[in-house]
């Protein structure tokens, strides 16, 4: 409410400065006329003059039209006045009303929202009234929940003694059970190690019938007839002559007959491979050597062209705002090729900053600064300045103006700006622009402001 009586008061402002800008309007024009009523007059008065005095007369009445043409223009100066200022009026009163449209819909919309919490008021209230008997029920229902739950705990201790004696009965009768199955499993396993036994021995059998087969020809039976009269060594002698000759067969392992080939190809192969580790080594060596005479020389020339680079950045920070000091740090490192870069700056009056805490104009300017110092270190053949000068007020324009000339004349840059600033514009040596003269049909425009100037200076 206090907004909208506002923006009311506000409309009647402007309404008030409308009807006197029309007002004044109409008197100019008014004016206006009377000076050219006056001027036709002095015209007729011309005409009428006699030849002898039509000297006198005309230098009187040329006085007379000039001052007439001076308040003419100066009629029409007051009426554009008036009607630049009758349009930002009318402006005003088109946000006026904006914004007192933008009230009444909000007012509108709380009007609603009220509406809306009174209806969910009344829910609630219902809901509390509705809920008003619950605790009484809900104490009886826990009065009800104890009985049952007396009850039941009475029946769970019942059922529990009578489970811990089925529980006793129960472990009894399983330990009974597992003594008799220990006692059949023990009879199981003995059952299955003489069956393994048994067959142990079928398998060695018929592993040396096999083996006898293989080795004589005969079956194990024939063996024992064919050496009935042979006298028969003791079985552990047997038996170690037998595992000596299986070791020293086995010592033997198989006969590689390319061993020597195989050696002098690995030989060759070893050679070949210390060759290429000496060669990889002598070129890593110098190339440890190259990075750290790159290293050095890069160290050497950032900290030459970083101090270039800050001594042309505090003279153009001065420059641009007459006083104050900044400075560029390296920080986060003590290398040089791995340190970061901070802006310090204090305008004139404040304390030193960094870039990030300056308004919007200042760190236009310094970033300018820091910009065009770069440019003095290694001038480039053209520089792109594209609406540089948009934070920055009419004195700070004025600033740019005169820094970018400075630069122009100091270095051999062509400065293209791109900007929508007529102070900006007014510093160029000459302007670029499209225009639409017909509808749809885009034309590029050249200026030459020096040239203008003279001619201008000429006429």
């Amino acid at each position: 409410r206090d907004a909208h009586s506002a923006a009311e008061r506000a409309a009647s402002a402007v309404a008030a400065r409308m009807s006197a800008a029309e007002e004044a309007r109409t008197r100019v024009g008014v004016q206006i006329a009377e000076a050219e009523a006056a001027l036709a007059a002095s015209i007729a008065r011309l005409d009428a003059l006699p030849s002898a005095d039509a000297d006198d007369g005309l230098a009187a009445l040329k006085e007379t039209v000039a001052a007439a043409r001076r308040e003419a223009a100066e009629r029409r100066a007051e009426v554009e006045a008036i009607a630049a200022e009758r349009r930002r009026v009318q402006q005003r009163a088109a946000e006026i009303k904006a914004e007192r449209e933008a009230w009444t819909s909000r007012r509108d919309g709380a009007a609603t929202r009220i509406a809306d919490l009174s209806a969910r008021r009344g829910e609630v209230e219902e809901e509390r009234v509705a809920l008003e008997p619950r605790p009484d029920q809900i104490a009886e229902e826990r009065s009800a929940l104890r009985v049952t739950l007396s009850t039941a705990e009475a029946r769970a201790r019942s059922a529990a003694d009578a489970l811990a004696a089925a529980e006793t009965a129960h472990r009894e009768a399983d330990q009974a059970a597992r003594a008799a199955l220990h006692r059949l499993s023990q009879a199981r396993e003995e059952a299955a190690r003489a069956g393994a036994r048994l067959e142990s021995a079928r398998e060695k059998i018929a592993a040396s019938a096999a083996r006898i087969m293989e080795a004589r020809g005969l079956t194990p039976h024939e063996l024992a007839v064919a050496l009935s009269g042979v006298p028969r060594s003791p079985a552990e002698e047997v038996e170690a002559r037998l595992a000596r000759a299986l070791a020293a067969r086995e010592r033997l392992g198989p006969v590689n007959l390319r061993a020597e080939q195989d050696l002098a190809e690995a030989e060759a192969s070893g050679a070949a491979l210390l060759a290429e580790r000496d060669d990889l080594t002598e070129a890593i060596a110098k190339l440890r050597a190259a990075v750290r005479s790159l290293n050095q020389e890069g160290r050497g020339r950032l900290l030459a062209a970083f101090e270039r680079v800050d001594a042309n950045f505090r003279k153009l920070f001065e420059t641009l705002f007459e006083g104050g000091e900044a400075r560029l740090e390296l920080v986060e490192s003590d290398d040089p090729l791995e340190a970061g870069l901070e802006v310090i700056a204090r305008p004139p009056g404040k304390k030193p900053q960094t870039l990030s805490l300056l308004s919007g104009g200042e760190q236009a300017l310094t970033a300018l600064a820091l910009v065009f110092g770069v440019f003095l270190t290694n001038p480039a053949p053209v520089c792109v300045l594209d609406e540089v000068d948009a934070p920055l007020d009419d004195a700070n324009v004025e600033r740019f103006c005169a820094l970018l000339s400075d630069m122009s004349s100091r270095t051999t840059t062509r400065f293209l700006t791109v900007t929508h600033n007529p102070i900006t514009m007014a510093h160029m040596d000459r302007l670029l622009g499209v225009t639409m003269s017909e509808r749809g049909v885009s034309q590029l425009v050249s200026v030459d402001l020096q040239t203008a100037e003279r001619l201008a200076e000429a006429v």
